[in-house]
């Protein structure tokens, strides 16, 4: 790490409800990359929260993910989430011959037309068994959490007998506990055996399912081995499900506290994919930041010279509050008019399963306010629990009632 300053300790182990982290918003003051020290890795790293800055680290090919993986890299989890195959840590033109296979099974149209229907059916047994059990029902427990958990097990063809202890090892792999990391190792050998198993069955007896139909995409006579679709696979599902489930939570919550919120979309139910946007890139999904990059060679940004084997994080919740981009960006604005936002990520990393996220969002919030409108928390607000033990910001559970 080049000389300068001492390094700002960095916890990121705030988890106060959807309360912006205090030590992110200090640092959101720098005008310039700052130097931080994470609770994991040998090092410390550069952190960039301006959306420009974010912008530029994430498409300037002199920032690799890829280059990290020789190191212990600075993270907020005492074992790396990220599988060394994994495309999050691969760069260009590796990455981009992933994408280009991947991206054919998650284009908007293909989500329209085979994956929607499916969302909708699967949401619509859900908030039945809800109304059937009567309130109050904690909807975490009966939709955040089995929506997308049974969306993506669904798309993927895991066999239902799996649900269970997969979901298990997802979570141990995401505790950030420092006595944790060989529970966390041991779930992630698991799962990628586990994928490996299943790409296996899937090559021999293709099937309705996204193992099957990303085995069959092709760029020319390019095809992804199956060790990609093994590690593409445990991807999709941590990263498919984990997110989507924090994301529909943070949602109902906001709505559920912000009345104004849930009377626009009463009002304007045309209006819920924008409103869902501006909700994403109000809420803090996660604790501070997620996979770094480093240097490939000397770089200046903003009057700091990050050295080469510099390790630099970007945090894409300063990004999405960046006053220079969104005005009064810690005010949610349901009328804002649409701007791309960083939840999902930037540039050759961001998420390609984003038009599947979306439909879930959409399905989820929209079949929920259409079939409960008089939803209300059946709690107090200060009463609701929120998680502590991993890298992601969400409510434990949510008493409603109708």
């Amino acid at each position: 790490m080049s000389p300068g300053n001492e390094a700002i300790t960095c916890p990121f182990d705030f988890s106060e409800g959807l309360e912006f982290d205090p030590s992110l918003a200090k640092l959101m003051d720098h005008d310039s990359p700052t130097r931080i020290r994470l609770p994991y890795g040998d090092a410390d790293a550069w952190l960039v929260t301006g959306f420009e800055g974010v912008q530029r680290v994430t498409t300037d090919p002199r920032f690799s993910r890829a280059a990290i993986l020789e190191f212990d890299y600075p993270r907020l989890t005492p074992e790396p989430i990220v599988s060394p195959e994994s495309i999050n840590v691969m760069d260009p033109p590796q990455s981009s011959r992933l994408r280009r296979l991947a991206s054919q099974v998650f284009s908007q149209r293909q989500v329209d037309e085979c994956m929607r229907g499916r969302i909708i059916r699967l949401a619509d047994r859900l908030l039945d068994e809800m109304e059937e059990q009567g309130a109050p029902a904690d909807l975490v427990d009966r939709l955040s959490n089995p929506l997308p958990q049974h969306t993506i097990f669904d798309l993927l063809g895991i066999p239902r007998a799996d649900w269970a202890p997969t979901q298990q090892n997802l979570q141990r792999l995401l505790a950030t506990g420092p006595d944790r990391r060989e529970v966390a190792a041991t779930a992630k050998a698991e799962l990628r055996a586990y994928f490996g198993a299943l790409v296996d069955q899937r090559r021999d007896a293709p099937g309705d399912d996204l193992i099957s139909a990303l085995a069959a995409a092709r760029d020319g006579e390019d095809v992804l081995d199956d060790q990609e679709l093994a590690v593409m696979a445990l991807t999709l599902t941590l990263s498919g499900q984990d997110t989507a489930t924090c994301q529909i939570s943070d949602i109902c919550y906001l709505l559920l506290t912000r009345p104004e919120l849930m009377k626009h979309l009463s009002a304007r139910p045309e209006s819920l994919t924008d409103v869902l946007n501006e909700l994403l890139r109000y809420i803090p999904f996660r604790k501070g930041v997620g996979i770094p990059r480093v240097a490939l060679e000397d770089v200046e940004m903003d009057g700091v010279r990050i050295r080469k084997g510099d390790f630099v994080h970007v945090s894409y919740l300063t990004a999405n509050r960046d006053p220079e981009r969104y005005p009064d960006p810690e005010f949610i604005d349901p009328d804002r008019p649409p701007m791309p936002h960083m939840t999902f990520g930037w540039g050759g990393h961001r998420c390609i399963a984003v038009p599947l996220a979306m439909a879930e969002l959409e399905v989820a919030i929209g079949r929920l306010l259409e079939r409960f409108p008089g939803l209300r928390l059946a709690v107090p607000p200060e009463d609701v629990r929120w998680d502590t033990e991993t890298i992601r910001r969400f409510p434990l559970e949510l008493p409603v009632a109708w």
